[in-house]
């Protein structure tokens, strides 16, 4: 059975775009600040679960970038390298770029996954997925800062949706972080 989990980090007026990519967040990173111990093992935590990654083109892109060719020695960066991780996208000619990649074409490729993928960052994908009603938990990562402007996780049209809190944990920098499962109708 699929279970699909999205990770986002997000700033109080919902902005979910380029928490470190000068290109879009004109404010140069906003993430970063923000971390701290209670932060890292929060996120630790999901990374622990060991299921497979799924990413949308442009934040696939942008990890193969970092770690496809990262030799630290870091846990993480071994954990980065040695998972799979599902890229989905129309345009990308193959994922060879990184390894333990699969390329999908589409959320009916989505839907047919087996096992627990993870959703890290990746809005559009979310978008798409949410709306096809296939994310089964969302975990928000809320940063205490308003950037007025950038691209938003529910961005038009979305179904109407209602969500329980099925857990949180505020840092010390005042980040919370939310756990998410949907409970409307409809879903996949």
């Amino acid at each position: 059975m699929r279970s699909i989990s999205a990770t986002m980090f997000t700033t109080l007026d919902g902005v979910v775009q380029g928490p470190g990519r000068a290109g879009e967040d004109t404010h140069g990173g906003w993430g970063a600040v923000h971390d701290d111990e209670v932060l890292a093992a929060e996120m630790g935590r999901g990374m622990a679960r060991g299921g497979a990654m799924l990413f949308g083109r442009r934040t696939w892109q942008d990890f193969t970038a970092v770690w496809a060719s990262a030799t630290d020695g870091n846990p993480f960066t071994a954990h980065m390298n040695a998972a799979v991780k599902y890229v989905v996208s129309a345009s990308l000619p193959s994922a060879r770029a990184w390894e333990n990649s699969v390329l999908l074409r589409g959320t009916d490729d989505v839907a047919a996954l087996d096992g627990e993928p993870a959703v890290i960052g990746s809005a559009a994908l979310v978008r798409s997925l949410h709306a096809a009603g296939l994310v089964d938990h969302y975990t928000l990562v809320v940063h205490p800062l308003a950037l007025g402007s950038g691209a938003r996780l529910f961005e038009g049209p979305a179904p109407l949706t209602r969500f329980t809190l099925t857990g949180s944990v505020t840092t010390p920098k005042g980040v919370i972080v939310a756990h998410y499962s949907p409970v409307s109708p409809g879903r996949r």
